[in-house]
Protein backbone atom coordinates (compact mmCIF):
# COMPACT_ATOMS: atom_id res chain seq x y z
CA UNK A 1 0.00 0.00 0.00
CA UNK A 2 2.81 2.36 0.85
CA UNK A 3 4.59 1.29 -3.07
CA UNK A 4 1.23 1.90 -4.59
CA UNK A 5 0.34 5.45 -2.61
CA UNK A 6 3.31 7.00 -1.83
CA UNK A 7 4.56 8.56 1.40
CA UNK A 8 2.18 11.61 0.42
CA UNK A 9 -0.93 9.85 1.08
CA UNK A 10 0.37 7.76 4.69
CA UNK A 11 -2.30 9.58 6.99
CA UNK A 12 -5.00 8.50 4.58
CA UNK A 13 -4.10 4.77 4.62
CA UNK A 14 -5.28 1.64 6.59
CA UNK A 15 -1.51 0.88 7.97
CA UNK A 16 -2.40 -1.06 11.38
CA UNK A 17 0.85 -3.28 11.81
CA UNK A 18 3.02 -0.62 10.54
CA UNK A 19 1.47 1.62 13.39
CA UNK A 20 2.01 -0.78 15.97
CA UNK A 21 5.24 -1.55 14.49
CA UNK A 22 6.16 2.12 14.85
CA UNK A 23 4.54 2.42 18.03
CA UNK A 24 6.51 0.03 19.58
CA UNK A 25 10.45 1.89 19.20
CA UNK A 26 10.51 4.11 22.47
CA UNK A 27 10.40 7.51 21.85
CA UNK A 28 7.65 7.03 18.96
CA UNK A 29 4.58 9.62 18.82
CA UNK A 30 1.53 8.06 17.83
CA UNK A 31 -0.36 11.37 17.24
CA UNK A 32 2.20 11.79 14.77
CA UNK A 33 2.26 7.98 13.10
CA UNK A 34 2.62 8.85 9.97
CA UNK A 35 5.98 10.49 10.49
CA UNK A 36 6.89 8.06 13.19
CA UNK A 37 6.00 5.30 10.27
CA UNK A 38 8.15 7.01 7.14
CA UNK A 39 11.02 7.25 10.19
CA UNK A 40 10.88 3.70 10.70
CA UNK A 41 11.29 2.55 6.76
CA UNK A 42 13.97 4.93 6.52
CA UNK A 43 15.53 3.09 9.05
CA UNK A 44 14.84 -0.34 8.23
CA UNK A 45 16.21 0.75 4.20
CA UNK A 46 19.47 1.79 5.92
CA UNK A 47 19.77 -1.59 6.76
CA UNK A 48 19.69 -2.64 3.30
CA UNK A 49 23.76 -2.30 3.26
CA UNK A 50 23.91 -0.24 0.38
CA UNK A 51 24.04 -0.97 -3.19
CA UNK A 52 21.38 -1.78 -6.05
CA UNK A 53 19.46 -3.00 -2.98
CA UNK A 54 19.06 -0.65 -1.36
CA UNK A 55 18.51 2.04 -4.00
CA UNK A 56 15.97 0.22 -5.74
CA UNK A 57 14.05 0.39 -1.91
CA UNK A 58 14.49 3.57 -1.76
CA UNK A 59 13.13 4.23 -5.09
CA UNK A 60 10.69 2.15 -4.51
CA UNK A 61 8.76 3.82 -1.59
CA UNK A 62 10.23 7.15 -2.76
CA UNK A 63 12.27 7.75 -0.37
CA UNK A 64 15.34 9.03 -2.35
CA UNK A 65 16.02 12.24 -2.45
CA UNK A 66 13.09 14.21 -4.76
CA UNK A 67 11.32 11.09 -4.92
CA UNK A 68 8.67 11.51 -2.18
CA UNK A 69 5.62 12.76 -4.49
CA UNK A 70 6.56 11.11 -6.95
CA UNK A 71 3.63 8.11 -8.71
CA UNK A 72 3.69 4.52 -8.49
CA UNK A 73 4.26 4.07 -12.11
CA UNK A 74 7.66 6.32 -11.83
CA UNK A 75 8.94 4.97 -8.72
CA UNK A 76 8.67 1.69 -10.20
CA UNK A 77 10.39 2.73 -13.24
CA UNK A 78 13.30 4.43 -11.70
CA UNK A 79 13.63 0.91 -9.50
CA UNK A 80 13.80 -0.82 -12.52
CA UNK A 81 16.81 1.21 -13.92
CA UNK A 82 18.52 0.56 -10.86
CA UNK A 83 18.70 -3.30 -12.06
CA UNK A 84 19.26 -2.66 -15.26
CA UNK A 85 15.54 -4.42 -16.24
CA UNK A 86 12.32 -3.90 -18.00
CA UNK A 87 9.25 -2.45 -15.94
CA UNK A 88 7.61 -5.61 -16.20
CA UNK A 89 10.30 -8.14 -15.57
CA UNK A 90 10.98 -5.83 -11.88
CA UNK A 91 7.84 -6.18 -11.24
CA UNK A 92 7.64 -9.36 -10.87
CA UNK A 93 10.65 -10.66 -9.71
CA UNK A 94 13.17 -8.20 -7.93
CA UNK A 95 9.96 -6.15 -6.39
CA UNK A 96 8.97 -8.86 -4.43
CA UNK A 97 12.24 -9.21 -3.00
CA UNK A 98 12.56 -5.64 -2.24
CA UNK A 99 9.74 -4.95 -0.28
CA UNK A 100 10.19 -8.41 1.39
CA UNK A 101 13.64 -7.19 2.49
CA UNK A 102 12.11 -3.72 3.67
CA UNK A 103 9.75 -5.92 5.62
CA UNK A 104 12.37 -8.25 7.85
CA UNK A 105 13.71 -5.30 8.94
CA UNK A 106 10.56 -3.48 9.86
CA UNK A 107 9.83 -6.48 11.63
CA UNK A 108 13.31 -6.67 13.14
CA UNK A 109 13.47 -3.52 14.19
CA UNK A 110 9.70 -3.76 15.89
CA UNK A 111 10.51 -6.89 17.60
CA UNK A 112 13.77 -5.89 19.36
CA UNK A 113 12.22 -2.44 20.02
CA UNK A 114 15.06 -0.28 19.04
CA UNK A 115 15.86 2.25 16.24
CA UNK A 116 19.30 2.53 17.31
CA UNK A 117 21.88 5.56 17.82
CA UNK A 118 23.79 6.68 14.68
CA UNK A 119 27.09 5.41 14.64
CA UNK A 120 30.28 7.69 13.56
CA UNK A 121 30.14 6.61 9.74
CA UNK A 122 26.68 8.18 9.84
CA UNK A 123 25.05 4.69 9.37
CA UNK A 124 22.64 3.09 11.84
CA UNK A 125 24.38 0.42 14.43
CA UNK A 126 22.83 -3.05 14.09
CA UNK A 127 20.94 -4.23 17.31
CA UNK A 128 22.81 -7.37 17.80
CA UNK A 129 21.71 -10.13 19.86
CA UNK A 130 22.90 -13.31 20.77
CA UNK A 131 21.86 -16.72 23.29
CA UNK A 132 24.39 -18.78 25.17
CA UNK A 133 22.70 -22.51 25.04
CA UNK A 134 24.91 -24.38 27.42
CA UNK A 135 23.73 -28.29 27.04
CA UNK A 136 24.54 -31.42 28.05
CA UNK A 137 24.77 -34.43 25.71
CA UNK A 138 25.85 -37.91 27.06
CA UNK A 139 27.11 -36.46 30.46
CA UNK A 140 29.51 -33.73 28.63
CA UNK A 141 28.84 -30.14 28.97
CA UNK A 142 27.95 -28.42 25.02
CA UNK A 143 28.03 -24.46 25.07
CA UNK A 144 26.53 -23.05 21.62
CA UNK A 145 25.88 -19.42 20.72
CA UNK A 146 23.00 -18.56 19.24
CA UNK A 147 22.87 -15.72 17.46
CA UNK A 148 19.46 -13.73 16.59
CA UNK A 149 20.45 -11.56 13.81
CA UNK A 150 21.39 -11.64 9.51
CA UNK A 151 24.37 -13.78 9.04
CA UNK A 152 26.50 -10.96 6.95
CA UNK A 153 26.65 -9.21 10.59
CA UNK A 154 28.12 -11.93 12.32
CA UNK A 155 31.93 -10.89 13.51
CA UNK A 156 34.83 -12.88 15.01
CA UNK A 157 33.46 -16.16 13.68
CA UNK A 158 36.28 -18.31 12.22
CA UNK A 159 33.92 -20.34 10.06
CA UNK A 160 30.79 -19.24 8.44
CA UNK A 161 29.06 -22.43 6.59
CA UNK A 162 26.69 -21.16 3.44
CA UNK A 163 23.87 -23.92 2.14
CA UNK A 164 24.53 -24.33 -1.65
CA UNK A 165 22.39 -26.27 -3.52
CA UNK A 166 24.55 -29.35 -6.20
CA UNK A 167 25.79 -26.98 -8.81
CA UNK A 168 27.48 -24.47 -6.36
CA UNK A 169 26.00 -21.85 -7.78
CA UNK A 170 25.85 -18.66 -6.22
CA UNK A 171 22.53 -16.57 -6.18
CA UNK A 172 22.61 -13.12 -7.37
CA UNK A 173 23.30 -10.24 -5.03
CA UNK A 174 20.30 -9.21 -5.08
CA UNK A 175 18.60 -11.92 -3.56
CA UNK A 176 17.56 -13.04 -0.13
CA UNK A 177 19.11 -16.15 1.05
CA UNK A 178 21.98 -16.72 3.38
CA UNK A 179 24.45 -17.24 0.36
CA UNK A 180 23.53 -14.44 -1.48
CA UNK A 181 23.89 -11.98 1.56
CA UNK A 182 27.20 -13.53 2.15
CA UNK A 183 28.06 -13.44 -1.20
CA UNK A 184 27.06 -9.82 -1.16
CA UNK A 185 28.99 -8.81 2.20
CA UNK A 186 31.97 -10.22 0.80
CA UNK A 187 31.99 -8.24 -1.97
CA UNK A 188 34.84 -5.15 -2.44
CA UNK A 189 33.37 -1.86 -3.31
CA UNK A 190 34.58 1.15 -4.38
CA UNK A 191 33.88 4.99 -2.44
CA UNK A 192 30.74 5.06 -4.32
CA UNK A 193 29.63 1.70 -3.34
CA UNK A 194 29.65 -0.21 -6.41
CA UNK A 195 30.88 -3.77 -6.52
CA UNK A 196 34.37 -3.65 -7.97
CA UNK A 197 35.21 -7.84 -6.90
CA UNK A 198 33.55 -9.91 -6.29
CA UNK A 199 36.09 -12.58 -4.41
CA UNK A 200 33.65 -15.21 -3.21
CA UNK A 201 32.41 -16.06 -5.99
CA UNK A 202 35.65 -16.04 -8.41
CA UNK A 203 36.84 -18.12 -5.53
CA UNK A 204 33.83 -20.93 -6.00
CA UNK A 205 34.36 -20.99 -9.81
CA UNK A 206 38.38 -21.52 -8.88
CA UNK A 207 37.49 -24.58 -6.94
CA UNK A 208 35.01 -25.78 -8.88
CA UNK A 209 37.39 -25.50 -11.90
CA UNK A 210 40.26 -27.46 -9.57
CA UNK A 211 38.13 -30.11 -8.95
CA UNK A 212 36.52 -30.40 -12.72
CA UNK A 213 33.28 -29.87 -11.61
CA UNK A 214 32.69 -26.61 -13.43
CA UNK A 215 29.91 -28.14 -15.43
CA UNK A 216 28.79 -31.33 -13.88
CA UNK A 217 27.01 -31.18 -10.29
CA UNK A 218 28.40 -32.45 -7.24
CA UNK A 219 26.77 -34.90 -4.40
CA UNK A 220 25.07 -33.65 -1.58
CA UNK A 221 27.04 -33.51 1.65
CA UNK A 222 30.26 -32.14 -0.26
CA UNK A 223 31.91 -28.69 1.10
CA UNK A 224 33.93 -25.97 -0.74
CA UNK A 225 35.75 -23.57 0.78
CA UNK A 226 36.61 -20.11 -0.08
CA UNK A 227 38.17 -16.88 1.15
CA UNK A 228 35.74 -14.34 2.84
CA UNK A 229 36.11 -11.48 0.76
CA UNK A 230 35.46 -8.33 2.60
CA UNK A 231 34.08 -10.25 5.15
CA UNK A 232 37.61 -10.74 6.43
CA UNK A 233 37.47 -7.19 8.00
CA UNK A 234 34.45 -8.29 10.60
CA UNK A 235 37.01 -11.40 11.36
CA UNK A 236 35.76 -13.88 9.20
CA UNK A 237 38.08 -16.13 7.80
CA UNK A 238 36.49 -19.11 5.73
CA UNK A 239 33.31 -19.43 3.96
CA UNK A 240 32.26 -23.14 3.80
CA UNK A 241 29.92 -23.83 1.11
CA UNK A 242 27.78 -26.82 2.19
CA UNK A 243 26.00 -28.64 -0.25
CA UNK A 244 22.87 -29.57 0.77
CA UNK A 245 19.90 -28.87 -1.88
CA UNK A 246 19.37 -30.98 -4.83
CA UNK A 247 17.50 -29.11 -7.58
CA UNK A 248 14.26 -30.44 -9.17
CA UNK A 249 14.74 -30.76 -12.96
CA UNK A 250 12.22 -28.15 -14.75
CA UNK A 251 11.60 -25.96 -11.48
CA UNK A 252 12.67 -23.46 -9.60
CA UNK A 253 12.75 -25.85 -6.54
CA UNK A 254 15.07 -27.69 -4.45
CA UNK A 255 14.70 -30.89 -2.69
CA UNK A 256 16.54 -30.83 0.77
CA UNK A 257 16.42 -34.19 3.30
CA UNK A 258 17.77 -33.80 7.16
CA UNK A 259 20.47 -36.96 5.83
CA UNK A 260 21.86 -34.21 3.91
CA UNK A 261 22.15 -31.60 6.18
CA UNK A 262 23.69 -33.73 8.65
CA UNK A 263 26.27 -35.01 5.97
CA UNK A 264 26.81 -31.26 4.84
CA UNK A 265 27.47 -30.15 8.42
CA UNK A 266 29.81 -33.63 9.33
CA UNK A 267 31.83 -32.81 6.47
CA UNK A 268 32.28 -29.13 7.11
CA UNK A 269 33.89 -29.88 10.96
CA UNK A 270 36.09 -32.25 9.09
CA UNK A 271 36.73 -30.18 6.90
CA UNK A 272 37.46 -27.43 9.68
CA UNK A 273 39.87 -29.84 11.44
CA UNK A 274 41.77 -30.59 8.32
CA UNK A 275 42.13 -26.85 7.78
CA UNK A 276 42.85 -25.54 11.25
CA UNK A 277 46.28 -25.88 11.64
CA UNK A 278 47.07 -24.57 8.15
CA UNK A 279 45.97 -20.88 10.04
CA UNK A 280 47.58 -18.56 11.87
CA UNK A 281 45.73 -18.96 14.68
CA UNK A 282 44.05 -21.73 14.61
CA UNK A 283 40.67 -22.36 13.06
CA UNK A 284 38.47 -22.18 16.08
CA UNK A 285 35.35 -21.18 15.82
CA UNK A 286 32.37 -21.88 13.30
CA UNK A 287 28.74 -20.92 12.68
CA UNK A 288 26.08 -22.82 10.98
CA UNK A 289 22.44 -21.34 9.55
CA UNK A 290 19.81 -23.41 9.47
CA UNK A 291 21.08 -25.54 6.19
CA UNK A 292 17.77 -26.19 4.10
CA UNK A 293 15.05 -24.18 6.16
CA UNK A 294 14.94 -21.01 3.47
CA UNK A 295 13.52 -22.65 -0.10
CA UNK A 296 14.70 -26.36 0.65
CA UNK A 297 11.54 -26.49 2.54
CA UNK A 298 12.49 -27.86 6.14
CA UNK A 299 11.21 -26.74 8.99
CA UNK A 300 14.10 -24.91 11.65
CA UNK A 301 13.12 -27.68 13.74
CA UNK A 302 14.03 -30.48 11.20
CA UNK A 303 17.28 -28.48 10.15
CA UNK A 304 18.38 -27.80 13.80
CA UNK A 305 17.97 -31.13 14.55
CA UNK A 306 19.75 -33.07 11.40
CA UNK A 307 22.61 -30.27 12.77
CA UNK A 308 22.60 -31.24 15.98
CA UNK A 309 23.09 -34.75 14.49
CA UNK A 310 26.33 -34.00 13.20
CA UNK A 311 27.62 -31.64 16.17
CA UNK A 312 27.18 -34.03 18.32
CA UNK A 313 29.04 -36.77 16.70
CA UNK A 314 32.23 -34.32 16.24
CA UNK A 315 31.69 -32.65 19.35
CA UNK A 316 35.20 -31.04 20.26
CA UNK A 317 35.75 -29.35 22.99
CA UNK A 318 38.51 -26.88 21.58
CA UNK A 319 35.89 -25.67 19.19
CA UNK A 320 33.13 -23.29 19.25
CA UNK A 321 30.28 -23.80 18.01
CA UNK A 322 27.76 -20.75 16.82
CA UNK A 323 24.32 -21.08 15.44
CA UNK A 324 22.53 -18.02 13.31
CA UNK A 325 18.74 -17.16 12.93
CA UNK A 326 17.37 -14.30 11.64
CA UNK A 327 14.13 -13.84 14.18
CA UNK A 328 13.58 -14.31 17.57
CA UNK A 329 10.69 -16.89 17.16
CA UNK A 330 12.96 -19.19 15.27
CA UNK A 331 15.99 -18.82 17.98
CA UNK A 332 12.80 -19.87 20.67
CA UNK A 333 12.25 -23.08 18.11
CA UNK A 334 16.06 -23.74 18.14
CA UNK A 335 16.47 -23.14 21.98
CA UNK A 336 12.75 -25.72 22.46
CA UNK A 337 14.48 -28.23 20.11
CA UNK A 338 18.06 -28.27 21.93
CA UNK A 339 16.43 -28.10 25.33
CA UNK A 340 18.80 -25.70 26.60
CA UNK A 341 19.52 -23.58 29.25
CA UNK A 342 19.97 -19.98 27.74
CA UNK A 343 21.52 -17.67 29.45
CA UNK A 344 21.29 -13.78 28.08
CA UNK A 345 24.23 -12.89 25.87
CA UNK A 346 26.22 -9.75 27.16
CA UNK A 347 24.62 -6.06 25.30
CA UNK A 348 24.59 -5.68 21.61
CA UNK A 349 27.73 -4.32 20.78
CA UNK A 350 30.56 -6.28 23.14
CA UNK A 351 31.82 -10.05 23.09
CA UNK A 352 31.57 -10.61 26.70
CA UNK A 353 35.03 -10.84 26.73
CA UNK A 354 35.52 -14.03 24.59
CA UNK A 355 36.86 -12.71 21.41
CA UNK A 356 33.86 -13.76 19.25
CA UNK A 357 29.79 -12.78 19.44
CA UNK A 358 27.96 -10.13 17.87
CA UNK A 359 30.36 -7.71 18.58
Amino acid sequence: MVRLEGLVRLRGLDLPLLRRAAASVPGAVTDAWPVEVENLLRTAVSRLGGGDLQEAAERTLGLASGMRDRAAADRRRLAAQVYGLSVERFRKSQEEMVLGQIAEWVCWIAGTGNRDAARTDGMPAPHLQHRTLRLTRSGRPLTITLHIHPVELLRNVDVIVSPSNTHLGLPEMYKASVSASLRRAGAVRDAAGDVVEDPVHDDLAQWRGKHGVRHRPVLPGTVAPTGPGALARQGVRRIYHAVVAVPRPGTNDYEVTPQNVAAAAARALALMSEERDAHNPPLRSVCFPLLGAGRGGLTPENSVSALWTALVADFDRDRELHLVVRRPLVADLVTEVLGGRTDPGPPAGTDGGKGHGCG
